[in-house]
């Protein structure tokens, strides 16, 4: 019971990156492998992922506020709270696209919206005013721009639940642009600091940490999300007006997102192989699967909306990477949880 209380008091907000992972590699699966029932019982299993989370952050809120305070104050967790944003909407995503309740995913999304807001104005205006701030090389990593996937997520299934809600569909469709927008100037903003931080800060081995993997994944759901404003596009006249501009922006986030592949491959090579650094199962590792599923979802959508067929077979091949990546990061968060009961009983 106090190892219980001890997980439970030290509880990382990040959590729901598997939330956010385990969603997108379903929606991966249906769209390129066409396999419902492999979509599907993930799909559900993400709801098993999700509602345990939210009952343990809940319990955690309720039980320890103050260190669920403090950590929207702490610079390394306090960016873990945008996985709660981004996980509700890629399962509200997951409720249209794969289990067909839009209403359950309107529900979501309103959600959603009020956390992204929250959250996204307490965490940066206390990281502006908090008087004992770390070394800038050891404060900033990939993982601030999970509020550039927040963004975007809000931005995505927003768009998508227009078709659903005639009557506000053009509040809806220019909401989800500016966010759009938004996401991606936040991502301008953040992504200039961090490539600061690769080439002009010491870079050790150790310092490479999974993370840093969202640089890929924040430009990708921003790359989803503007296939599915170009979708909506001939049902507002805003839009509609804007195309050439969406598209351009689209293909713009999506190579900005290829761009970083190689880049994290050859790090990830230079830690693990070279430099023979190892790192035992972490929760962090499911910012690597969600950035590879995102990837590969957009890229399908970018070549259905855009007739690209010819780019085709990049999702094709990367579906059964983030597979082989979600069941082997799975695979390693199973033997970590039997191991910690073992030892609990013990």
């Amino acid at each position: 019971m106090n190892r219980l209380c001890r997980n439970l008091k030290g509880l990382q907000p990040a959590y729901f990156s598997i939330a956010m992972a385990t969603g997108i590699v379903a929606l991966a699966s249906h769209f390129e492998l066409k396999i419902r029932l492999l979509a599907v019982g993930m799909t559900w299993l993400n709801i098993a992922i999700f509602l345990t989370l939210w009952l343990l952050t809940l319990a955690r809120l309720v039980k320890y506020p103050r260190q669920f305070i403090d950590d929207l104050k702490h610079f390394d967790r306090g960016s873990g709270f945008f996985t709660i944003v981004a996980g509700t909407t890629v399962l509200g995503t997951q409720m249209i696209i794969i289990l067909g309740h839009p209403k359950l995913a309107l529900i979501l999304w309103f959600i959603a919206i009020p956390l992204w807001g929250c959250f996204m104005y307490a965490i940066f205006m206390e990281f502006t005013i908090n008087e004992n701030k770390p070394r800038f090389e050891d404060g900033m990593n990939g993982g601030w721009l999970v509020s550039v996937v927040a963004t975007q997520g809000v931005a995505d299934l927003g768009a998508r639940l227009s078709s659903y809600c005639p009557n506000f569909q053009s509040e809806m469709l220019f909401f989800g642009l500016a966010m759009w927008l938004a996401g991606g100037m936040l991502y301008v903003w953040l992504i200039s600091l961090i490539f600061y931080r690769f080439t002009f800060f010491r870079f050790l081995p150790r310092d490479f940490i999974p993370p840093f993997w969202i640089n890929m994944g924040a430009m990708a759901i921003s790359t989803l999300a503007g296939t599915t404003l170009i979708v909506q596009a001939p049902n507002d006249v805003l839009l509609g007006s804007l195309l050439p501009f969406l598209k351009g922006f689209t293909i713009f986030f999506w190579a900005t997102a290829t761009w970083w592949i190689p880049m994290l491959a050859v790090l990830a090579f230079w830690q693990h192989v070279i430099k023979k650094l190892g790192r035992a199962y972490t929760f962090l590792y499911w910012d690597v699967v969600f950035p590879i599923g995102m990837y590969t979802v957009s890229s399908y959508r970018l070549c259905e909306v855009m007739n690209l067929p010819f780019l085709l077979w990049l999702p094709r091949l990367l579906v059964y990477v983030a597979l082989i990546t979600w069941f082997a990061t799975f695979a390693g968060m199973t033997r970590n949880l039997q191991r910690s009961l073992i030892v609990g009983r013990g």
